[in-house]
């Protein structure tokens, strides 16, 4: 089992199972927006692109327990195509997130459970996000990835977007 710390720029990364990932990342801001830049479908698009190159041109919010959401993100210049969706199960503006997902090429094994934590303490909110993966090696295969440099890029930029609305 790999469970080192690992970082890639501000985003602290740890395998606290066999079936899981821990993602922790700071950003300078309250709560209450953090959580509306993962919730607002006109804030996530703004962010949530992985590296250079990326659009978002489906963001779909159903923010309930049962609701839905559905992200597809386009590379420019290929215009290859990526998408992603799942379930929302719990939900606790603005503490937490809890919700099922699957990318639609399945490169992750099956469907993950996700939790995000914001918590907030003297102006900084660290968002916890831990993904439970179908088996161990599914888990590996997303470390062994290049999923945590882009989730950073896109951690970068919602940080200038905080920053922005803050």
């Amino acid at each position: 089992m790999l469970s080192d710390v690992r970082r890639v720029g501000a985003l602290e990364i740890t395998t606290p199972s066999p079936t899981e990932i821990r993602f922790v990342r700071p950003f300078k801001a309250p709560a209450a927006l953090v959580f509306d830049a993962y919730t607002v479908p006109a804030l996530i698009k703004r962010w949530l692109l992985g590296p250079d190159g990326w659009t978002m041109p489906v963001c779909e919010v159903d923010l309930k327990p049962g609701g839905r959401f559905r992200y597809v993100w386009k590379q420019t210049a290929s215009g290859v195509e990526m998408g992603m969706g799942g379930t929302y199960v719990e939900i606790d503006a603005p503490r937490f997130i809890v919700h099922t997902e699957r990318f639609d090429q399945d490169w992750t094994g099956g469907e993950t459970h996700v939790r995000q934590d914001f918590t907030e303490k003297d102006g900084v909110t660290t968002v916890t996000q831990v993904v439970r993966y179908a088996s161990e090696a599914a888990r590996d295969g997303a470390l062994q990835s290049p999923m945590a440099h882009g989730m950073e890029a896109g951690f970068a930029r919602l940080e200038t977007l905080l920053a922005k609305q803050n």
